[in-house]
């Protein structure tokens, strides 16, 4: 790739890595292609990111793999504009989710950048979520969170949105609110009804929101249901800040009892506002999922994670525990490689999320405000 290459160059072969979907392990000469590629433009068109590769003395003159391509921590999205997008062509910005006394993280992002946010999440979430449900009539998406006219700097309500205008049936809401202080609160009422539908019209239901939404949902449930085979949940965020929270095995099992929903259809995911594609833990409805079984999470084909040593900076060994480090090519307009604060730990198939590290300023959707 040459050095004249345009943002819109960059988007034409990032769809068409996409739509190969190549296998995380292949193609890996394609993807370091492309890393680079994505970094001369980031480095040239990004002035914070610039300077804070100019003073780790790296450029694209003397990168040549994309692992070495400087990654920023999020606390940078806090305090630095980290986009190539000019200030007045920015008709969206998403913020990271924390307490209202936290500065969030910014991720600007254009018409170009979000179309390519909305290219890389259709397909794997599809191919997590619904591998066997893309085209089915009976089947009833029901977003326990906010949608994006009350939440317009969310990323996973536009994520949603966006799932919905993909895949989702005319019958699917959102059932979300905000409380009187900005923050995710649940219609339970809403959402139980809704459910009671479902299960008397055998509708298949797709239930997706955060892990304290479903704790909201369960906890005000005075019955339980047994919704239709092959009906799934998708659980993302958390329950910082939150009094109230229960470990993720817990959470599941519950969401078995309560739902009807067994382990094998109930699917995590990990993303973050700094981020354009996400990792999930499963495919719904696989038959090797058991409840002792560590859940790691992948990423797609056109992302990378690493977990590294927070001492040397150095990625750790399987089985090691370290912090979160992305490689997101679907990152156009910000930064492709991201530092996160969670610790995880490496497997060969992908990593396992343990939590955030030590001092590392609360997050979670359920703390999301408008």
């Amino acid at each position: 790739m040459t050095n004249d290459l345009t943002f819109a160059d960059y988007a034409t072969r990032l769809r068409g890595f996409i739509r190969h979907d190549a296998p995380a392990t292949g193609h890996e000469a394609r993807f370091n292609e492309l890393a680079l590629a994505l970094f001369t433009l980031q480095f040239a068109h990004n002035p914070a990111y610039r300077l804070l590769c100019q003073a780790r003395k790296i450029s694209p003159a003397n990168v040549a793999h994309w692992a070495d391509i400087p990654a920023v921590p999020t606390a940078a999205f806090k305090e630095l504009e980290l986009t190539s997008i000019a200030p007045g062509e920015r008709p969206t910005v998403f913020h990271s989710s924390g307490t209202t006394e936290q500065r969030p993280s910014r991720h600007f992002h254009n018409a170009a950048s979000l179309a390519l946010y909305e290219a890389s999440l259709r397909p794997w979430f599809q191919a997590h979520l619904l591998p066997d449900l893309a085209d089915a009539p009976h089947r009833q998406m029901i977003f326990l969170t906010p949608s994006p006219a009350l939440a317009p700097r969310s990323s996973l309500a536009h994520m949603l949105e966006t799932v919905r205008g993909e895949f989702a049936t005319s019958d699917s809401i959102f059932t979300g609110e905000l409380d009187t202080g900005g923050a995710w609160t649940l219609d339970v009422d809403k959402t139980l009804a809704t459910l009671r539908d479902a299960t008397s019209a055998n509708r298949v239901v797709v239930l997706l929101g955060t892990a304290f939404n479903f704790l909201q949902l369960l906890d005000r449930a005075d019955e339980c249901f047994a919704l239709p085979a092959g009906s799934r949940a998708m659980e993302t965020g958390g329950y910082k800040g939150r009094a109230h929270s229960l470990p993720k095995a817990e959470l599941h099992a519950l969401i078995g009892e309560r739902l009807g929903i067994p382990p094998a259809y109930i699917v995590g995911e990990y993303g973050m506002s700094e981020l354009s594609s996400q990792a999930y833990d499963l495919v719904a409805g696989d038959p090797r999922t058991t409840h002792h079984a560590p859940r790691t999470f992948a990423f797609p084909p056109w992302a990378r994670a690493q977990i590294v040593s927070p001492e040397t900076g150095r990625e750790v060994a399987n089985g090691e525990t370290g912090l979160l480090r992305i490689f997101d090519l679907a990152n156009v307009r910000s930064v492709m490689a991201v530092q996160t604060e969670d610790l995880c730990v490496r497997h060969a198939d992908g990593f396992e999320l343990l939590g955030r590290a030590t001092l590392a300023e609360p997050r979670g959707c359920s703390l999301m405000t408008a």
